[in-house]
């Protein structure tokens, strides 16, 4: 997913991640500056379900204005990258144990 915040804000008028920071926080979403500008700059870490409700309110848009697929970055079955190949033909990979002899969760 691409994340379009920053467009999305700039078709509504709104230039600056502080001025979107204050129109959040008079919703009741309260975002630290270090969250906003990872908000405003670049893919978001996490951003709950609640707090997108909000920035779409706000903001006056659909979830679609601010999430647009990338399905192309999508594997599919039979597919290989170039690099997936090589590394597949390179051999079995190497597989990372715990010191106290237990199991590693499945990737």
């Amino acid at each position: 997913m691409k994340w379009n915040l920053r467009l999305t804000a700039a078709n509504k008028g709104i230039w600056k991640a502080s001025e979107l920071q204050r129109m959040l926080a008079e919703h009741g979403l309260v975002i630290s500056a270090g969250k906003m500008s990872g908000l405003w700059s670049g893919q978001p870490v996490s951003l709950k379900l609640e707090d997108l409700d909000v920035v779409c309110v706000v903001l006056g848009c659909e979830i679609s204005d601010l999430l647009i697929p990338e399905s192309e970055k999508v594997s599919r079955p039979g597919q290989q990258d170039a690099g997936q190949a090589v590394v597949a033909a390179a051999g079995p990979a190497v597989v990372p144990r715990r010191r106290d002899g237990r199991s590693l969760p499945p990737m």
